[in-house]
C-alpha cells in the first residue's frame, strides 16, 4: 500500500481493501468507519437500525451494511454468514461495538447483557470470520478495550454476575476479557495481526446514565480523536500482534491482562458459551493446545 498525503498529513491508502466495523453508526466507530472509506477501504458498517444504518452509510460512502443485534450469537453467526456471502473477502474487522448497563440485563437468549455484547460477540464474530482473515491482505482485528480493564477480574465461575451485579465490575471485565481474547487470538493464529487498545474518554452517547461516563462525555475527547488509534491500528503499518495500544502507541495493560493461562482458559470458556466446534483456519493453534506459561 502506498501512503498519500491529506491535509492531515501522512495517511496509510485503504485502497481495495475490504474492512467490517462493529457498531458503525455513531461515536468512534463511525468516525473509524469514516476515515477508513475515504481512504479508500471498502467498509461494510454494522448496526442495530436499518434506518440509521443506511443513513450512515451513505453519508460516509460505506460498501455495504449488515443489521444484527450482536448481543445474540444467533444472530452473529447469521450476519457473519450474510457477510461471507455477499461480499466474500475481508481484511480488517473491528469490533467496536459495545456498551454499559448500570442494572443487570439479559439478552433475549438469556446471556448478561455486557458479557454478551462487550465480549462474546466479538469473540464469535472473530471466529466465525477467521477463515475469509486468512484469505485476505494483510489480515487484522482491531478490538476496542478500555482502560476500565484495570479494575477488572474474569469471574470464571460466574462472568455473567448472577450474584452481586455491579456495572463497574460487569464492564471491567469485559473490558479485560477483550485484552485477553486479543492475546489468545494472536497466540493462535500468528498470520493474523490482532490488537486491541482503549479510546480514551470520548465525548458520545455511551453509558449516558452513568455518571462517570457523562462527565467524561462533556470533558472528554471528540468521537473523532478518540477513533484514531482504531484507525491506526486497522489502517497504519503495525508489527506487533495481541497487544495494547493508547493513543496510537504500544502500552502494558494491567498485570491480569498480561496473564496468558487465563487467556487461555477465557478462550475455552467462550467456546462453551457460544456453542459449536471453533472454526480455527488451517495452520492456527488448536484449541486441545495449552500454552506454556
Amino acid at each position: 500500500m502506498t501512503p498519500r498525503t491529506t491535509a492531515g498529513g501522512n495517511t496509510q491508502s485503504m485502497q481495495g481493501r475490504s474492512v467490517l466495523v462493529t457498531g458503525a453508526t455513531g461515536g468512534i466507530g463511525l468516525e473509524t468507519a469514516r476515515e477508513l472509506a475515504r481512504r479508500g477501504a471498502a467498509v461494510t458498517v454494522l448496526g442495530r437500525n436499518p434506518e440509521k444504518t443506511a443513513r450512515v452509510a451513505a453519508e460516509i460512502g460505506a460498501a455495504g451494511t449488515l443489521i444484527a443485534d450482536l448481543a445474540e450469537s444467533s444472530q452473529v453467526r447469521q450476519v457473519a454468514a450474510e457477510f461471507r456471502d455477499r461480499v466474500g473477502r475481508l481484511d480488517v474487522l473491528v469490533n467496536n461495538a459495545g456498551a454499559f448497563y448500570t442494572k443487570r440485563q439479559e439478552s433475549r437468549e438469556g446471556v448478561e447483557l455486557t458479557w454478551a455484547l462487550n465480549h462474546l460477540a466479538p469473540f464469535l464474530l472473530t471466529r466465525e470470520l477467521l477463515p475469509m482473515l486468512r484469505a485476505g491482505d494483510t489480515p487484522r482485528v482491531v478490538t476496542v478495550s478500555s482502560g476500565a480493564h484495570a479494575m477488572g477480574r474474569i469471574r470464571f465461575d460466574d462472568p455473567e454476575f448472577r450474584r452481586g451485579y455491579s456495572g463497574w465490575a460487569a464492564y471491567g471485565q469485559s473490558k479485560l476479557a477483550n485484552i485477553l481474547f486479543t492475546r489468545e487470538l494472536a497466540r493462535r493464529n500468528p498470520w493474523l495481526q490482532a490488537n486491541t487498545l482503549h479510546p480514551g474518554f470520548v465525548s458520545t452517547g455511551f453509558g449516558q446514565d452513568n455518571p462517570l461516563f457523562s462527565l467524561g462525555s462533556r470533558l472528554g475527547l471528540s468521537p473523532q480523536q478518540g477513533a484514531q488509534t482504531s484507525i491506526h491500528l486497522a489502517a497504519d503499518q503495525i508489527l506487533v500482534s495481541g497487544r495494547y495500544f493508547v493513543e496510537s502507541r504500544e502500552t502494558l495493560p494491567a498485570a491480569q491482562a498480561l496473564d496468558d493461562g487465563a487467556a487461555y482458559r477465557l478462550w475455552m470458556l467462550s467456546e462453551e458459551d457460544v456453542g459449536g466446534a471453533s472454526q480455527l483456519a488451517p495452520g492456527s493453534q488448536s484449541r486441545g493446545q495449552q500454552p506454556a506459561h
